[in-house]
């Protein structure tokens, strides 16, 4: 290790964490002690009496006791599996430039090169230790670093940790600003090779790793009382180390910084604005454009190819990212892989898996859909099946169909439906009003007046749709119980715990059960859903009477086209319908572009 003023601290640190370690070990051993002081001084006919075989017929068994439990503890400590973040591996058959501007990056820093390359469908980079027995052996051919023929392989104990990749990065970066970016985490491995370091760390993942076994719920008594009695001495450990360990951890990341300084770090600041510039992007990718998708069973296969469309889009909306557009020029650092397609395709499906936890692989509910086809294969099929809800929801509340000269005879599901309905402010019951009955001829079905029953919520108390019209409320409500119903039915694409799930990772060892790891959003509310089943509702009718078609904005996500060019005032009418029961704004907006609302729409 270096002489960095962080690497001394860590290192510092490390023997804090070492010395709580003693000390637990001093302490389980102690009554050990005591009973061999007991037993020598009966030997040598020092302690003897009936008081003292009493202490030693005392002290012995409950210091085997003690040594039972502390052995247990132990062991549950050391065979527990730590945590493993969820990644795609990558060869260095499948990458083997990316390798190569590893270890020559890591031979400028004069420290250890890792152990193997991992990506992660997220906008960060760090280093992992996959040491564990459990994680299997190490992925590297040399199995001590990524040292290829004709290179030197410098044996290091402990083994290099893996460096992980943030996959939007490969896209989005150059080559050199990708050399910039990874030169500080690259730098970790000289400190993590510290053997105080690694062993402080591997005594802090190994209490954690014992809490997570002791907190997995477990059916047999015995089994689980003694689980909390090693829960209980982990998490004692790990507040005792808590400070220590978080103080080495900074002293390492401080040292891998200023050991970093010396390499390209000048681009290293222009790089650092790229990393911000890829977060917004992939954020708004993931919340704007893969979500949507995901929730009708699709998963975008090009998500790392999407955050340079939507990257490139926003360059040309905001002048102030103008220059950004010009380093696409440069050679990308996807281009270090062999097959980036490929790559592309198993990060984003595990983007789906770890952010909406979709299944380990596609199926007929859980199928891929290529950028082009988006607007037709989710656009379009998400606005037909909100359109069909809402007009089932309807049908539920007994809203008749639109009537006028122009309305459709038979009945056909249309615009004017919703419309009437949502400024009729009879259409909804509120706390006060008396029951109407249902339909003509079906009694027992709720009708449009239908008022709620003895201890039922009005929807107008609801926080969420105060400041909306009675009858939008009133709909937002049933939205979002039919909706509630439809994710409750079991479905082929939920992931099934029970079943074995092949992964792109032979070694991922994380625990299905936990997904989706990091939601994107939480549920929507009773307001946004009704708000967005009217925008599909007007969108099907302007693709449907106005020749409009769906699209996919980079930025925004699914999108009206009119004449080929987006509509991006639809959002403010609707809420406007919505709050103040005023349709007006969207009649007009709708005679403008020759949409016809009296006109049946084709539903999902």
């Amino acid at each position: 290790m270096g002489v960095e003023a962080g690497a001394q601290v860590a290192r510092a640190r490390a023997l804090a964490v070492l010395r709580i370690r003693s000390r637990a070990l001093a302490v389980a051993l102690l009554p050990a002690a005591v009973a061999v002081i007991l037993f020598a001084g009966a030997a040598g006919d020092r302690l003897e009496g009936p008081v003292w075989d009493a202490v030693r017929w005392v002290v012995t068994p409950f210091a085997v006791l003690v040594l039972l439990a502390a052995a247990g503890i132990a062991l549950v400590v050391a065979r527990a599996r730590p945590a493993m973040s969820p990644t795609v591996p990558v060869t260095e058959e499948a990458a083997p430039d990316l390798y190569r501007m590893v270890r020559d990056l890591a031979d400028r820093l004069d420290v250890p090169a890792p152990s193997a390359i991992a990506l992660t469908p997220d906008c960060d980079s760090w280093l992992e230790d996959r040491t564990h027995p459990a994680h299997g052996p190490p992925p590297a051919e040399e199995h001590h670093d990524i040292a290829g023929p004709g290179k030197q392989a410098h044996r290091r104990h402990p083994v290099a940790p893996v460096l992980v990749i943030g996959s939007p990065f490969l896209w989005w970066m150059r080559v050199g600003e990708l050399r910039a970016v990874l030169a500080p985490v690259i730098a970790g491995t000289g400190p993590s090779a510290h053997p105080d370091i690694a062993a402080a760390r591997r005594f802090v993942r190994g209490l954690d790793a014992a809490v997570a076994v002791a907190s997995a719920p477990r059916r047999e008594p015995l089994s689980r009382a003694v689980l909390a009695g090693v829960g209980w001495v982990a998490r004692l450990l790990l507040r005792g180390c808590r400070v220590h360990a978080a103080e080495m951890e900074r002293g390492v990341a401080a040292a891998a910084a200023e050991r970093a300084q010396a390499v390209d770090y000048g681009l290293r600041i222009v790089a650092q604005e790229q990393v911000g510039l890829a977060y917004a992007g992939w954020d708004r990718l993931l919340t704007r454009v893969a979500l949507p998708a995901w929730r009708m069973g699709r998963w975008p296969s090009r998500l790392d190819a999407g955050v340079v469309a939507a990257l490139t889009e926003l360059s040309r909306r905001d002048r102030l990212a103008e220059g950004f557009a010009s380093r696409l020029g440069e050679r990308p650092a996807c281009d270090l892989l062999e097959e980036p397609g490929a790559v592309d395709e198993a990060a984003s499906l595990l983007a789906a898996r770890l952010f909406h936890g979709g299944p380990a692989g596609s199926g007929p509910d859980w199928s891929p859909v290529d950028w082009s086809e988006y607007p037709e294969e989710v656009v379009d099929r998400k606005w037909r099946l909100d359109a069909a809800r809402l007009h089932r929801v309807l049908d539920t509340m007994g809203v008749r169909p639109a009537t006028g000269p122009a309305a459709p005879a038979t009945g056909a599901p249309t615009l004017s439906r919703v419309l009437d309905h949502l400024t009729d402010p009879g259409t909804a019951w509120t706390a006060g009003n008396a029951p109407a009955g249902g339909l003509a001829g079906d009694p027992a079905a709720p009708g449009p007046h239908t008022a709620p029953g003895p201890g039922a919520a009005d929807p107008l108390d609801d926080e969420d749709l105060s400041g909306t019209t009675a009858p939008s409320a009133t709909l937002a409500a049933r939205l979002s119980a039919e909706l509630a119903r439809e994710e409750a039915a079991p479905s082929p694409a939920a992931p099934s715990p029970a079943s074995p799930s092949p992964t792109s990772d032979p070694a991922a060892l994380w625990d299905d059960r936990s997904l989706p790891l990091f939601p994107l959003q939480p549920p929507r509310t009773a307001r946004e859903l009704l708000a967005d089943h009217l925008t599909a509702m007007v969108c099907c009718a302007a693709m449907d009477t106005a020749g409009a078609t769906p699209g996919l904005d980079w930025l925004d996500g699914p999108t009206l086209l009119i004449d080929g060019e987006r509509t991006a005032d639809l959002a403010p009418r609707v809420l406007t319908l919505i709050e103040d029961g005023d349709a007006t704004p969207l009649r007009v907006w709708l005679s403008q572009l020759g949409i016809r609302p009296e006109k049946p729409v084709r539903l999902g």
